[in-house]
């Protein structure tokens, strides 16, 4: 980490000419895309998914279905850009899924594949490798599956699909992931009595996630009860049952939305997001208070959401426990606040793409800033900084910290940008435009980099009217 000359290969992040003014489309929702797809697959009749997010991650869910058997068409209708039709089938083995370093990837497919008939066996990236899987592994154990791991809880494995699984009550551990208890959620309706999950061990994070996951569970015409319903803490049920096939239209990734906002704040401009929903179970959607709190306005109207800098970043004291993946963001635009910041409640980024908090610290460091790890996050003094290389461990939310830096610190070098086409194709042409004004109606087509080819014909039906929703509160709370 202690090298910092700039070498070839390395994205130098453009420095603003001055205040930015741009509109950016921002293309769809990973996690969204991703829950989808597993809920399409496992549904009683086709469905269509209209304006997916094309990536590495949602190309790697996409393929790992198709291996199990899933029928994927990927088309282009020219009036309403594209859209994916899911024709489920039996699933079946024997089959190799790359989860490549996808967290939705490796924790959403065991238990789908405990549903396909043969073995099922997954590999992925060095440091997927790493990355915790227990939470899964042991919950589909007690609930009668075969997995072989060789004791680690963590990739490679292979799961023995049986066609079927008993299901019923299980506890888990989630504290390092909310994507465990997702996992078991949407392949629930699936198995012969539902799913009880009973998370039993540290705070859990990322709860917006579970909520998405409910939310897009009931939407389908699963039966589910969540802490919310029954008062019962941290305890979800899943009734056994069939799924519609739906029509989906994916909201825009709001998390991956957040340099492009954070741009009007440090640069003292403005950014308008066409799109933004006004009601969402997306953790993104706290990009709004958090960059208001950090010196921005935002407006939420017919055109999009709007951030307006203020010319000057405040620094914060925030608990970022339930938007970890908002962190790297927040991180760089703290270190050019007027004060001391302190980011709390993250300490589970330590098992993310890489160990964020290391990470960040490092990084910021590196180019002259003051940042320290806690016990669960970063205190991130201000200080003057340089130009130099920022290094990225092939993490996508590394690679756009490093790039709002870039903004006001001339000379900032980051190391593989090309990591962003693992939820954000296309990322530096999206910067680009996003700095000299032009647009980007184009975001997230086909024939981006490092996603899967367009595949099959199918006529593509008119989408569902959206029905009209409610304004929101002019102090940005939701109902």
């Amino acid at each position: 980490m202690s090298d910092r000359t700039a070498q070839a290969g390395h994205w130098p992040a453009p420095t603003a000419p001055g205040a930015v003014d741009a509109t950016v489309t921002v293309p769809g929702s990973k996690s969204v895309t991703n829950r989808a797809l597993v809920l399409a697959a496992h549904s009683a009749e086709p469905g269509w998914l209209r304006r997916p997010l094309r990536s590495r991650d949602t190309a790697l869910m996409a393929d790992a279905l198709r291996a199990m058997g899933v029928q994927i068409d990927e088309v282009v209708n020219p009036a309403g850009g594209e859209a994916w039709r899911i024709i489920p089938a039996g699933l079946h083995g024997p089959a190799t899924v790359d989860v490549g370093n996808a967290g939705t990837v490796m924790r959403f497919l065991p238990p789908v594949a405990v549903l396909a008939d043969g073995p099922i066996r997954f590999e992925g990236d060095t440091r997927a490798y790493e990355r915790p899987l227990h939470g899964v592994i042991d919950a589909l154990r007690r609930l009668g599956a075969r997995i072989d791991d060789e004791g680690r809880g963590a990739l490679p494995l292979t799961v023995h699909g049986a066609g079927s699984l008993t299901g019923g009550a299980v506890e888990i551990d989630a504290s390092s992931s909310s994507q465990f208890v997702s996992a078991l959620l949407l392949s629930g309706p699936r198995f012969n009595k539902g799913v009880e999950v009973r998370h039993t061990g540290g705070a859990l994070p990322s709860v917006p996630h579970i909520r998405m996951t409910v939310d897009m569970l009931r939407k389908a015409g699963a039966r589910v009860d969540s802490p919310q319903d029954s008062g019962t803490p941290d305890v979800w049920r899943v009734a056994a049952g069939a799924l519609l096939g739906r029509d989906l239209t994916v909201e825009p990734d709001l998390s991956n939305a957040a340099p492009f906002l954070a741009a009007a704040l440090v640069t003292g401009g403005r950014v308008t997001v066409p799109d933004w929903p006004r009601r969402t179970t997306q953790p993104g959607d706290a990009l709004r208070g958090l960059f208001t709190l950090m010196g921005g306005s935002c407006e939420l109207s017919e055109r999009g959401l709007t951030l307006t800098g203020s010319g000057k970043v405040h620094a914060v004291t925030v608990d970022l426990h339930e938007v970890g993946e908002l962190a790297p963001v927040v991180a760089a635009v703290a270190a050019l606040a007027d004060g001391e910041s302190l980011l709390t409640g993250i300490a589970h980024l330590r098992l993310h793409e890489t160990d964020r908090l290391a990470a960040l610290a490092a990084e910021i460091n590196g180019l002259g800033g003051s940042v320290a790890e806690t016990a669960d996050g970063l205190r991130i003094r201000p200080m003057p900084l340089h130009g130099g290389v920022f290094h990225t461990y092939r993490d996508h939310r590394l690679a756009t910290a490093g790039a709002v830096l870039g903004l006001v610190v001339p000379g900032v070098e980051v190391e593989d940008v090309a990591t962003t086409a693992k939820t954000l194709p296309d990322f530096p042409e999206l910067w680009a435009g996003m700095l000299d004004g032009r647009g980007n109606d184009t975001a997230g087509v086909p024939g981006v980099p490092g996603t899967s080819s367009v595949r099959g014909t199918p006529t593509v039906p008119a989408a569902p009217a959206t029905p009209a929703t409610p304004a929101v509160p002019a102090d940005g709370t939701r109902g």
